[in-house]
């Protein structure tokens, strides 16, 4: 008989685990507490208690390529950086490819998790739900939650003195929607991640003036890098081997210098004191124009508010404000499984998934990173896992080896980022995917693909670490991975070349720098 796998939420993580749970043999049900799918990425005009919300305008920080899950690659007119309604739109295409919505059971909220009373033996979970006011109990002999972690707003109210005295309108980044409704006003966004930048960016050709308050300061990303491509495409295995190999020093500077010279952050005010690499930078490509043109003003935080007015650390004073938007982020917690303990943000996860201290590993959490890079195909690979391990295939390490290692990255956390609680979930896209794949059996040979298939080991290796190379081998192997990832550059491109335009031949000097380069790591390969 079929295992039977309880999946909690039908957004981006949830989709993809009902697919990975019918690829390896499983059963699942989805449990979608809202009445369609998407998660974080349906549009509503309206902010739903507990469930993820987003601005009209919201455009994805990451490019197709990057995003797509690994056997299904994003249809190449898409554009590389997708408005929210896209994305849906590819998440609607992929559950009709694989038939997945017929495993969702639609506006039904998961009350409670509970281990069943003969957990050590089975590894069985009771699950409760509510339908219409009715409530329902089955079992389930796994459970994979996927939820993600943009569901609870981080709204520091008590931090601010005198914020309930402000006669003006303040609200969280969640309820923003459009920026019509702050026309001719004098607004307030504290915060600079990435909200808080598209917001203060947005809010600024409507309002009459935007100031962006920041306790820190951010390093800021384009979108659109060197020769006009997709910056995350950048992400290859040399640039990580790079990263892992030079000093974090010489990294930083590096990483500073490219940045500073598309703009000087501190001659913009956005300068901070921590290093480019500590710190989840925020991906804009308009701020700096907006601050050039005066109509966003950078600020440090505010010290107090009065009924019209804010003082900042600085005491400078703004006067008529109108109303300020707190882009402070979000919290997470699992109040229906009482298993998953969080505390400050903080949740001891094996690999960011397992509970060490169960008996059995019948549990998994999907999606709870935060990486520098995609979430969709980490979560695919997570659950990819998570499958494999549900059916026996796969075995986790010792409860104390997952100890170690959750000690270990907590440790190497600390030492890496700024203290805050963004920083408690943080990972690098290709460390981590290799990671996951080296458990799971997946990550790619480059010594063995250099000696079989050079021209595909050329691509693996120096090209973007799309996530189809985690289908070349082992479980789930994708006969049309190796053709997608030699095509992806032609799906980068499409959707911006829609006029012919005669293209200039590389210089010869280009083909002996990069034969320079295959060679240099050719021999670093071959010496270790």
């Amino acid at each position: 008989m079929r295992k039977k796998v309880a999946v909690i939420g039908a957004g981006a993580s949830g989709l993809v685990a009902i697919k990975c749970c019918l690829d390896e043999g499983l059963e699942p049900t989805c449990f979608e507490r809202t009445e369609d799918i998407g998660g974080l990425w349906r549009f509503k005009e309206n902010p739903e208690e507990g469930r993820a919300s987003i601005y009209k305008s919201v455009i994805i920080n990451t490019s197709k390529e990057m995003m797509s899950y690994s056997d299904f690659p994003i249809p190449e007119d898409f554009p590389n950086f997708m408005h929210n309604s896209k994305i849906l739109t590819y998440f609607k295409l992929y559950a009709d490819h694989f038939q997945l919505t017929k495993h969702i059971q639609f506006k039904t909220n998961v009350l409670n998790i509970s281990k069943r009373p003969d957990f050590a033996t089975t590894g069985q979970w009771d699950v409760t739900t509510e339908k219409d006011g009715k409530q329902e109990t089955a079992i389930f002999d796994a459970v994979l939650i996927c939820i993600g972690h943009h569901c609870e707003a981080h709204y520091p109210l008590d931090s601010f003195r005198g914020i309930k005295n402000f006669k003006g309108r303040y609200l969280h980044s969640r309820d923003y929607k459009n920026p019509e409704e702050f026309a001719g006003q004098r607004v307030i966004v504290i915060g600079i991640g990435n909200s808080g930048g598209d917001i203060a960016v947005e809010l600024s050709r409507t309002a009459s003036q935007v100031f962006l308050s920041t306790r820190r300061g951010s390093w800021v990303l384009n979108r659109v890098s060197d020769y006009g491509y997709p910056l995350d495409l950048n992400s290859s295995r040399f640039f990580y081997f790079l990263k892992n190999t030079l000093p974090t020093s010489v990294i930083n500077a590096v990483g500073e210098a490219k940045v500073n010279k598309r703009f000087d952050h501190a001659n913009f005010s956005l300068k901070p004191k921590h290093r480019i690499f500590s710190q989840h930078p925020m991906v804009n490509d308009d701020l700096p124009n907006r601050i050039i043109a005066g109509s966003v003003l950078v600020k440090c935080n505010v010290s107090k508010f009065t009924e019209s007015s804010a003082i900042f650390e600085d005491e400078t004073v703004e006067e008529n404000i109108d109303a300020v938007i707190f882009a402070t982020g979000y919290t997470f917690s699992y109040p229906f499984c009482k298993e998953i303990k969080v505390e400050n943000n903080k949740v001891s996860l094996y690999k960011y998934m397992f509970l060490p201290e169960l008996e059995k590993q019948t549990l998994a959490v999907i999606g709870l990173v935060q990486p520098l890079g995609a979430i969709m195909p980490i979560s695919e690979i997570q659950c990819r896992l998570a499958a494999r391990i549900f059916t026996g295939e796969k075995m986790l390490p010792s409860a104390s080896e997952m100890k170690e290692d959750i000690r270990l990255k907590k440790e190497e956390m600390t030492k890496r980022y700024v203290c805050s609680q963004r920083h408690t979930i943080q990972v690098d896209y290709v460390d981590y995917m290799d990671e996951i794949a080296e458990l799971l059996g997946v990550k790619p040979n480059l010594l063995k693909l250099l000696c079989t298939d050079p021209k595909l080991a050329w691509h693996v290796t120096f090209g973007p670490c799309t996530p189809y190379q985690y289908r070349l081998t082992g479980p789930g192997k994708w006969e049309k991975a190796r053709k997608t990832i030699l095509t992806q550059w032609d799906r980068a491109l499409k959707p911006t070349r829609t006029r012919y335009v005669q293209e200039s031949s590389p210089s010869p000097l280009l083909y002996l720098f990069l034969l320079g380069i295959v060679v240099v790591f050719a021999a670093i390969i071959l010496y270790k």
